[in-house]
């Protein structure tokens, strides 16, 4: 009875997992020990791939932790990695487990880019193997016992798994051996053993025999649960494995009622009920009769018959002879209780013993993102606080500017160039003037057209694919059943124009820096010369009236310093705030650990303002104060005006002044733009490499996927029928026709007289050698005497009657079945080796119609030589 079924593994075909998940490492971490790290890490987990399916596998508990490892590790480097179609691109691909294939088309496969297809598959091939350790075991000692039903109940758990999640996992259609009926029908039969395993130790442990007539009744129940879940899914007796365990699983349904009814006959004797005893032992011979006459090439019941009939002899020779008990019907017994001592281990990773996680330093994907959405955030707040200090310092300048100071409190002599208007003349040149302008403009649009390049070409791959997919999937319409290319790129195509949106605003951005730039390239250009020309090249004024030493110089002088100081105070506060720094993938990770998830945007805005909110105030009020020194700046300025002497000259002179000062402004500012713009483009062009590379990958993954899905689709048009069914004609059927219709005739020369004889049609011997033939017989005319008795041996000359010189040759004609008879039809030379039959015509039987034109039956065709009405025939006679 110890027949115990287990499940064959799945193939998988080969995958390099090291260059695409190298590649994400290299590209998403930066050079140094912690990148080393990761990349030696995904050799590892590569070479832990190769162990556990790249290679057949003993039954084994070590080849089991094998595949629990790689399961394990599975399950741990799923978060950590953007693993889908358009992103971090993997197709596994795995063969059914049970279908075996054809001659032509090999066995059916299924490649997907989901790393939730390589857990289930991986975790099918965990729970067959374990029902494969399971059915080796020695079920003699205890030992074996025990670690069979562990692994059998093992298998059930993973089954069960597969069956709650392989659907959510795929998205798609699965193979028939992972599909949902499929595993909940294993996991059933997986269950149903682990409860005949704990019977069997029941048994040994010579338990109640109340107890093993419960373990036994529940496990004859399982049995009959997994059969029914055989027995009605449409789909899996098509499988040859399913057609082969059906029987099993009716046969060791049997067997444990049949125990149990053993069992518990025990116990009624016990109780003195001798008529329950015997009829739950003629309950329990009937099993196994049943299971002995239609399962027994299956499952051997030999021991437990001969056991229950010895106890049943005993039980009826006991009651007829000593206490004539009645003996109940079947249906009126009670029903024997259940005890389920088994269930399905529950999958919870990690399941290896020895697991340790490749990738333990590396934050899951879930925490990478919410990071980057975070560093996003704090590089807004940054660039939002400096570029408000940033805007109120140029305004400042601009204010300034527009009223010549401080050039103008330094310009009392009206002949000398101020000292600000100096310093910026020095600085101007110190920075390279307008060469380093002109280069920086001049660069902008080599950077623009590489960068444009770049994007261009990705997107092109991505059409040329999408393009090679739409051809095929209106080609082979539903057989084509990938992910259509558009749907996918949706992500990659949103991207890329977010990329030509930045551009069209970077040429937008540039261009105002130019014009910007022929603004102030006059005077810049003047304050690039030297001192003397500088001078000259402003007009000199000479006051009537000097302001050296007045009150309203002093107030001036004081609130420009003060506005100086407003200036160095923020850029120190600039460099403060650009340097904050906080790691708050610790806050996310504790988050994803106590929650499930991450509230990204919750957590990152409250730290954010813990950060930054000092910051936001000082900024507050660093522009509220160079508001009101503004305000006291232009009231002091005018009653500098007022009592500064104003005339031409001197209105002129002072225009050039504030020209020049605007141009410094300028000229800093056009500088830091151009800068920033060139590092923009710089920093741009490493971002569009990595999407580049991105849509490489993808587009070379498609292809390996389409490249195998029209393999399958060759090789299912392979399997298919070349034509499609037909019926046979009814001459070339085998079985012979009703009664009534014409019988052919035989291989010989018709003969009138033969026909009238009601005899039945003799069988012929096996066909003589071919008779002899020259060339010179087809030219003599031949002379066929009517036989005057039965032939005794083969004819020793036969020649073919002479065809009429203007008659077509060609090969003989076969008498087919349900056609009458023929007459000879006249031959000339025959090609084929193995002589030639003496051909008729066609003999229309009796209600049979002619063919039109043809003479009434019976009557040869016209034009065609007589034949004699007697010829030497071909075949012997019998």
């Amino acid at each position: 009875m110890a027949t115990f079924i287990s499940v064959p593994l799945k193939k998988s075909s080969e995958v390099d997992l090291v260059k695409p998940l190298a590649k994400f490492v290299t590209a998403s971490y930066p050079a140094g020990e912690e990148q080393a790290e990761y990349v030696r890490a995904v050799e590892e987990l590569n070479k832990l791939r190769r162990n556990a399916l790249g290679r057949p596998l003993d039954k084994h508990e070590s080849s089991l932790e094998i595949l629990l490892r790689y399961y394990d590790q599975l399950c741990a480097v799923e978060p950590k990695f953007p693993f889908s179609e358009n992103q971090l691109c993997l197709t596994f691909t795995w063969k059914d487990a049970f279908d075996k294939g054809s001659l032509f088309g090999g066995s059916v496969k299924l490649a997907l880019a989901s790393l939730g297809y390589e857990k289930t598959c991986v975790l099918f091939n965990a729970a067959a193997l374990a029902s494969q350790i399971a059915s080796e075991q020695n079920l003699d000692n205890d030992e074996g016992l025990k670690v069979a039903a562990k692994y059998y109940q093992l298998a059930s758990g993973a089954f069960g798994h597969i069956k709650d999640t392989v659907l959510s996992a795929l998205n798609r259609e699965p193979t028939m051996d992972i599909s949902p009926e499929t595993v909940g029908t294993l996991s059933h039969i997986m269950l149903a053993q682990a409860q005949e395993v704990l019977f069997l130790k029941a048994t040994s442990d010579k338990m109640k025999d109340a107890v093993i007539a419960k373990l036994a009744n529940q496990a004859a129940d399982f049995y009959g649960d997994a059969f029914k879940q055989c027995q009605y899914k449409d789909n899996l007796p098509k499988y040859f494995y399913f057609q082969e365990v059906l029987p099993v699983l009716a046969a060791k349904h049997c067997i444990m009622q049949a125990n149990a009814e053993l069992h518990q006959s025990i116990l009624a004797k016990q109780k003195k009920r001798f008529g329950e005893e015997i009829a739950r032992l003629q309950h329990a011979a009937e099993l196994v009769k049943t299971v002995a006459s239609r399962y027994d090439e299956y499952v051997s019941v030999k021991d437990l018959t001969e056991r229950i009939n010895r106890a049943l002899t005993a039980a009826k020779k006991d009651n007829d002879f000593i206490y004539h008990d009645r003996v109940p019907e079947v249906k009126d017994l009670e029903h024997i209780g259940k005890a389920a001592l088994v269930r399905a281990t529950t999958i919870t990773p990690p399941l290896s013993q020895k697991f340790t996680d490749l990738f333990e330093k590396m934050v899951p994907m879930a925490v990478q993102q919410s990071m980057s959405i975070y560093n996003q955030r704090k590089a807004e707040t940054v660039n939002r606080l400096v570029g408000t200090m940033r805007e109120a310092t140029n305004l400042c300048n601009g204010v300034l500017a527009s009223l010549n100071l401080p050039a103008a409190l330094e310009d009392l002599s009206g002949d000398s160039i101020p000292q600000s208007i100096a310093e910026k003349s020095r600085s101007i040149v110190q920075q390279g003037g307008l060469q380093t302008i002109e280069q920086l403009i001049k660069d902008l649009p080599e950077l623009l057209t590489r960068n444009r390049e770049i994007l261009d070409e990705s997107l092109k791959m991505l059409d040329d694919e999408e393009t090679t997919d739409n051809d095929l999937r209106s080609k082979f319409n539903q057989r084509w059943n990938r992910t259509p290319s558009g749907d996918l790129y949706k992500p990659l195509r949103a991207e890329g124009a977010n990329f030509r949106n930045i551009l069209d605003k970077a040429v937008q951005a540039d261009q105002v820096v130019k014009d910007r730039y022929s603004t102030h390239c006059d005077m810049i250009t003047l304050l690039c010369k030297p001192e003397n020309e500088l001078t000259a090249a402003i007009p000199s004024a000479n006051p009537t009236k000097t302001l050296q030493g007045s009150e309203v110089v002093n107030v001036l002088r004081s609130q420009l310093a003060q506005l100086d100081e407003i200036k160095k105070e923020r850029e120190t506060m600039e460099g403060e705030i650009k340097s904050v720094t906080f790691d708050m993938s610790v806050t996310f990770l504790t988050a994803l650990a106590r929650d499930g998830a991450i509230s990204e945007e919750q957590l990152s805005v409250s730290q954010l303002d813990q950060l930054y909110g000092t910051y936001n105030q000082r900024v507050q009020a660093s522009l509220r104060s160079q508001e009101d020194l503004l305000g006291q700046v232009q009231t002091s300025h005018q009653e500098f005006s007022s009592l500064k002497q104003s005339n031409t000259e001197a209105n002129q002179r002072e225009e050039v002044l504030k020209k020049l000062a605007s141009a410094h402004d300028s000229y800093v500012e056009i500088s830091s733009n151009l800068r920033e713009g060139t590092k923009f483009y710089n920093d741009l062009t490493e971002i569009l490499l990595k999407f580049q590379n991105k849509c490489s990958d993808i587009v070379f993954a498609r292809k390996t996927e389409r490249d195998e899905l029209l393999k399958e689709l060759q090789q299912s048009i392979a399997r298919e029928p070349s034509a499609p069914s037909f019926n046979v004609p009814a001459y070339q059927s085998t079985p012979a026709g009703p009664p009534g219709n014409p019988t052919p005739a035989p291989r010989t020369v018709f003969n009138p007289q033969a026909q009238q004889q009601p005899q039945a049609k003799p069988q012929p011997p096996a066909r003589p050698p071919p008779p002899s033939f020259t060339p010179q017989a087809a030219s003599t005319t031949p002379t066929n005497a009517p036989p005057t008795g039965p032939p005794t041996g083969p004819p020793t000359s036969n020649p073919p009657p002479v065809a009429p010189p203007n008659q077509a040759q060609g090969p003989p004609y076969p008498t087919y079945q349900g056609y009458p008879g023929y007459f000879q039809m006249p031959m000339g030379y025959n090609p084929y080796a193995y002589g030639q039959y003496n051909m008729p015509y066609m003999h229309v039987a009796p209600g049979q119609g002619g063919y039109p034109g043809a003479p009434p039956a019976g009557q040869p065709y016209p034009g065609y030589p007589q034949q004699p009405p007697q010829q030497q025939p071909y075949y012997p006679q019998q």
